[in-house]
């Protein structure tokens, strides 16, 4: 059919309108500015928001820099029984009222309003006597051991936690694992905590809590025993042991030994590749583990080193056979605090590296290293012909033995020593562990728990005065 269209017909301009291409009209200037704009300032609304609310859940998190060596124990239990789960249940105490008055009864008399206040700290339990130590500053740390009495544990499992805020001016007792004393392959002797909530009870057996001490919960595979354990940036890692020793000793008569991680917090701990079945013919005998920022080392029961990265991205590798080249220089058997007797490694980072090799007739040759344990060179010998249970090493070379007579310290990097806090000057038997929080700062453990002491000094060691772990 033909298109007849007439042009006078206003609906045929109205068509072609319709019809037509339309180009939308540009908007007036300065409107994309100003959505630009816009859309910036509610997106920065939106990260004050989050930043606040991350700010409140992460309670402001401070960094603070972490004991060399970590062997500081502290821990109350509570003395109620503890749940199966293995958590055990915070300590309870008296609540204090405020009486006010209230609403008015029928004969007049106001009734009182009764205002609960927040429960004070628990004190530190009778009789403790620490065994291991750990500080996160120089200000903040706990320790772990026994309390009580004629024969009476001060605690449900006589194990006790306590804690400090002010480089032990005073201290505050806190929950405990739901465990006893180490004997064979049960109980906890050793603690370790990364931050004011994520930390570790072990030796032989591993609890772990996130909360400060509140709550405590086991964790690791079982069948094997915790020798060694230390933490650094978010993860932690941990020597599990195959062990026979059915004494206090808890890391006596141990053959076969891996290295383990897992993030903080987190029981889902597995083998660290490289570090796994590590021996010495299977010969009773131990290992040792020091981490740093820079990167984690472990001494075999063979007495080579292994190295590996301490943020989970990588294996393990042995970096040297032999850090003590001809001389001969292995862990040994295990002291009672799971250190080896024969060989101590401590580093403060990978150029300051120390390995204590303690001889028969007391003292110890010492050799340093560093490019990471490597190469290792003979620094000096310590003739005191006293046994060294610890060794820790700051940045600087300023190497730190404890004794069983008192702290040894060199300031040369082995060739001279003084010896410090020692005789009447110090604990009788000496020091069965040292640890250094700063340049300055240092805590040691008597090796008689029943000294119920922490010792601190505040000038790089030249000077130590005992802090009694008790209640204010």
């Amino acid at each position: 059919m033909d298109d007849h269209r007439d042009p006078n017909d206003p609906r045929e301009d109205l068509d072609g309108w319709l019809q037509a291409r339309i180009d939308p009209l540009p908007p007036p200037p300065g409107t994309f500015d100003l959505i630009k704009r816009r859309v910036r300032r509610r997106r920065y609304r939106q990260v004050a928001v989050s930043a606040a609310v991350a700010a409140a859940v992460a309670g402001a998190v401070v960094v603070v820099p972490r004991v060399a060596t970590s062997v500081l124990h502290v821990n109350q239990n509570s003395a109620s029984g503890a749940a199966a789960s293995g958590r055990s249940t915070p300590s309870s105490h008296a609540t204090q009222s405020h009486i006010g008055s209230g609403a008015v009864t029928g004969k007049g008399t106001p009734t009182p309003t009764v205002t609960p206040t927040a429960p004070g700290p628990a004190p530190v339990p009778q009789n403790f006597r620490a065994t291991s130590a750990t500080f996160i500053s120089t200000r903040t740390g706990w320790v772990i051991g026994q309390a009580g009495v004629s024969g009476k544990c001060a605690t449900q499992y006589c194990t006790s936690v306590a804690r400090t805020s002010d480089a032990g001016q005073s201290w505050i007792g806190v929950p405990a694992p739901a465990a006893g004393a180490p004997k064979g392959a049960s109980g906890v002797g050793q603690i370790r905590f990364l931050d004011e909530n994520r930390g570790w009870a072990f030796g032989p057996q591993l609890f772990g809590t996130t909360d400060g001490g509140q709550h405590w919960a086991q964790e690791g595979p079982q069948g094997l025993r915790v020798t060694a354990l230390e933490t650094v940036g978010d993860r932690v890692f941990a020597i599990f042991a195959s062990c026979t020793g059915t004494s206090a000793d808890f890391a006596a008569q141990c053959t076969k030994f891996s290295l383990y991680s897992t993030i903080a917090g987190q029981d889902g701990w597995t083998q660290v590749a490289g570090a796994t079945d590590l021996s010495n013919g299977g010969q009773n005998s131990s290992a040792s583990l020091v981490l740093t920022g820079g990167g984690g080392y472990l001494l075999a029961p063979d007495g080579s080193v292994y190295a590996g990265p301490v943020d989970g991205s990588g294996p393990w590798k042995q970096v040297s056979p032999r850090p003590a080249g001809a001389v001969s220089c292995s862990p040994g058997p295990a002291q009672a605090d799971g250190q080896p007797s024969g060989a101590l490694l401590s580093a403060a980072s990978s150029a300051a590296m120390v390995l204590a090799c303690t001889t028969s007739a007391g003292g110890a040759q010492v050799f340093t290293s560093t490019d990471g344990g490597g190469r290792w060179q003979r620094a000096g010998t310590l003739t005191s012909g006293n046994r060294v249970t610890t060794a820790a090493v700051q940045p600087g070379g300023e190497i730190v033995l404890s004794t069983s007579d008192g702290i040894q310290v060199s300031r040369d990097g082995g060739q001279t020593w003084q010896v410090e806090a020692a005789g009447t000057n110090g604990p009788p038997g000496g020091f069965g562990w040292v640890g250094m929080t700063s340049v300055d700062q240092g805590i040691a453990l008597p090796a008689d728990p029943f000294q119920h002491t922490l010792w601190f000094t505040i000038d790089g060691g030249q000077t130590w005065k005992p802090s009694t772990i008790s209640a204010p």
